[in-house]
């Protein structure tokens, strides 16, 4: 299980630290073997671990191809996925296009979601969070099942 939030530095190669809390996780679940591809819903990339990914592959793959939308999925989730791996100095390798999808610079968040973890640009993560906090605020924003989580 993947939780927190981590703000690091992607260095001049595009090359990303995982935090050590989540490089521990990662060997265990996968030997430090993830797919990466592009969230559809925000300019973020989602980074699975290879075994959690072959199952949303699996699901995505088996839509019918003749249903636009599922097909518009198929290209966006699939034609992106890119394999990456843990290097001996705890990095992985973003490549430049799914950088610059992402408007992936120097300053990155590394979000913690249960079984992926999403990649952010700093500036774009704070702006959007600050939009989901007004949101939050706003009742009639909330589905009745967020609303019958008791915290």
């Amino acid at each position: 299980m993947f939780r927190g939030l981590n703000t690091i530095n992607l260095d001049a190669k595009g090359r990303l630290a995982i935090p050590a809390k989540f490089r521990e996780r990662l060997a265990v679940l996968c030997g430090g073997h993830m797919v990466v591809t592009i969230d559809t819903e925000e300019r973020s990339l989602l980074i699975y671990p290879v075994n959690e990914w072959e199952e949303i592959e699996a699901k995505i793959t088996s839509l019918p191809t003749f249903d636009p939308r599922a097909r518009r999925i198929q290209r966006l989730l699939v034609g992106h996925a890119t394999d990456v791996e843990i290097d001996g100095s705890g990095r992985i390798l973003l490549p430049a296009a799914l950088r610059e999808y992402a408007g992936l610079e120097k300053e990155t968040v590394l979000i913690g979601q249960g079984k992926k973890l999403e990649l952010w640009s700093k500036a774009s993560w704070e702006g959007t969070r600050d939009e989901y906090l007004e949101q939050v605020n706003d009742e009639s924003q909330l589905s009745e099942q967020i609303m019958s989580i008791s915290l």
